[in-house]
């Protein structure tokens, strides 16, 4: 079977102010909206449109992380996914072990292609799928701003510093996703009634055999400094003196 997996991580929504801990041990979660990390989102679009050009039978959802994960696989079973396995853990998993839980699911699914949002808005660390791929031994394509699929291969147009840059690679492979690739769909209510009824398999992170290696550590979580309030110059002279006050000019 042509499958694709789509790896999604539940995170703080991107419309919500992120408050920092009293503490300043982390950022505060209770009471706030969590939702799919937009570039997942978007990895999930281009796997369901895929399989709706006819070049995939099925889309597999997977999710590492708590219980409340399951959340966000409903919503991707409502957009359209067919199945969706949660690894189930209350630890922190880095890119590393996400990648080594990755290349699990995929010995045993054997996807023709993976894709991954280029980096979850949490952490913005941007290393799973180069990790995933690497640990798998197949091509990747990362930044993916345009996806097409032609038998074995795939060309994808990526965005670099200096444009665009078009791969064309061998199936299987990986391939991460940037904003401007699609536009995700709206979930309707009927969908998410039917999701209720598609399989969501939960595993136990430590029934994989994946051992849990942290290697980062996180000492402080501080507020960005608040903006300085601007001054109204009435002329640009005025603004040549201002900065040369401060030594700018």
């Amino acid at each position: 079977m042509k499958r694709i997996l789509v790896s999604i991580k539940r995170v703080v929504d991107y419309n919500v102010r992120v408050r920092v801990k009293p503490d300043h041990t982390g950022v505060m979660t209770d009471g706030v909206k969590m939702s799919m990390n937009p570039f997942d989102e978007i990895a999930l679009e281009e796997a369901l449109r895929l399989k709706e050009q006819g070049f995939a039978e099925e889309v597999l959802v997977v999710s590492i992380g708590t219980a409340d994960c399951q959340q966000q696989l409903r919503t991707a079973l409502a957009m359209g996914a067919d199945r969706a396995i949660h690894i189930q853990t209350d630890a922190d998993i880095e890119p590393l072990t996400a990648a080594k839980v990755l290349l699990t699911l995929i010995d045993r699914e054997q996807p023709m292609l993976a894709i991954l949002g280029k980096q979850a808005i949490d952490d913005d660390c941007n290393q799973t799928g180069q990790m995933l791929a690497a640990l798998w031994d197949r091509p990747q394509a990362t930044f993916a701003s345009k996806v097409e699929i032609s038998g074995d291969t795939a060309r994808v147009t990526r965005e670099v510093d200096a444009g665009l840059e078009t791969l064309e690679i061998d199936l299987p492979a990986v391939i991460t996703t940037d904003l401007r690739l699609n536009e995700p769909r709206y979930v309707k209510l009927p969908d998410i009634m039917k999701a209720k009824k598609k399989p969501l398999d939960i595993l136990e992170l430590t029934s994989l055999g994946i051992s849990i290696n942290t290697q980062l550590k996180s000492v402080l979580f501080e507020p960005p400094a608040q903006r300085i309030k601007g001054v109204m110059l009435k002329n640009p002279q005025e603004l040549v003196d201002a900065l040369r006050r401060k030594g700018l000019v």
